[in-house]
């Protein structure tokens, strides 16, 4: 019975051991994903009263997990009943991710908006003829379609990573990656969207002592700093695009990952030149989608849509 017990409680260390690696390895797959996530959520509650931004971040959480709950299930059953479309999907994911690397860095070339989206969305705020229930609610099903997009790569990604194990080490992986990325990702989100009030919260402390004048310069600081650290997710998440998606595409074509592991030395001066192989890899990629992309709009005389907006 003791000998039972202790072989029970060995296989559950030993599962919960290899969940915590490949939970570890999926989420440093899905970086790119998290940093555009980050910014793209960011960016979505610009526009909304200071007073109303917590609950609109609340309601797209919301529906952050519910899209999880959707895709973690759909995740399992193709994994179950179609595996040999993991891979295809897990491609797939990376391809996009580049798309949308090398969409957003073509897009002002590519779009020609005679307006800025941000003074449209201040406008509406000051505009009392504006319903601004509708307005937010249009926000938050915008951010919500948005997120699916980016959950499903991620829950794409995740997927690769754990193809071949076990029913509970995938339900277990999968579920823990869902759990983490939302609660992080809007987490981070709502700390951000209220940063330059904590920010302007500080400039106006009263006080002549040393401290009182350190915070009022510290706020100071966060206010001019909060638009640097949206331009700075945004660049990032960018990078890492091209980074991870070009990693799930050279790592998901056997020859081309031999011939890459063949000719990058070993240490850390191969990590670098894979790396830069990968982004490389990720923006012929997303051009090549984005061609294609190009092609359709232009056969169908339609405008080519921002990929990953709402």
């Amino acid at each position: 019975m003791a000998s039972s017990l202790l072989a029970l409680i060995d296989d559950i260390a030993t599962l919960l051991d290899d969940v915590a690696v490949m939970t570890k390895v999926a989420a440093k797959k899905t970086a790119g994903v998290l940093g555009d996530d980050l910014a793209l959520n960011a960016q979505q509650v610009a526009g909304v009263k200071p007073d109303r931004e917590l609950p609109v971040v609340w309601a797209v959480f919301k529906g952050s997990a519910l899209n999880k709950l959707v895709l973690v299930p759909a995740a399992l059953l193709i994994s179950s009943f179609a595996p040999w479309a993991v891979t295809p999907l897990m491609m797939a994911g990376g391809a996009f991710l580049c798309y949308e690397g090398v969409e957003k860095l073509t897009h002002r070339f590519l779009h020609d908006d005679t307006s800025d989206e941000q003074a449209q969305r201040l406008q509406a705020v000051a505009d009392e003829s504006v319903d601004m229930v509708q307005f937010e609610k249009d926000k938050i099903k915008g951010a919500i379609r948005t997120d699916f997009i980016l959950s499903a790569e991620i829950i794409v990604i995740t997927l690769g990573t754990v193809a071949g194990r076990d029913f509970t080490t995938q339900l277990a992986v999968l579920s823990s990656i869902a759990v983490i990325m939302t609660i992080g990702v809007y987490g981070l989100v709502a700390g951000i969207v209220k940063l330059d009030d904590a920010g302007l919260y500080l400039t106006q402390r009263s006080g002549e002592g040393g401290a009182q004048r350190a915070m009022r310069a510290l706020g100071r600081g966060i206010v001019a700093g909060a638009p640097w650290l949206m331009k700075g997710l945004s660049v990032a998440g960018t990078a890492a695009m091209f980074l991870v998606g070009g990693g799930i595409l050279t790592h998901s074509i056997g020859p081309l990952h031999h011939a890459i592991t063949g000719i990058v030395p070993a240490g850390a001066m191969g990590t670098v030149a894979a790396m830069a192989i990968d982004a490389v890899v990720g923006i012929i990629a997303g051009l090549i989608v984005l061609g294609v992309v190009l092609l359709i709009k232009r056969i169908r005389g339609g405008s080519t849509p921002a990929a990953g907006h709402a």
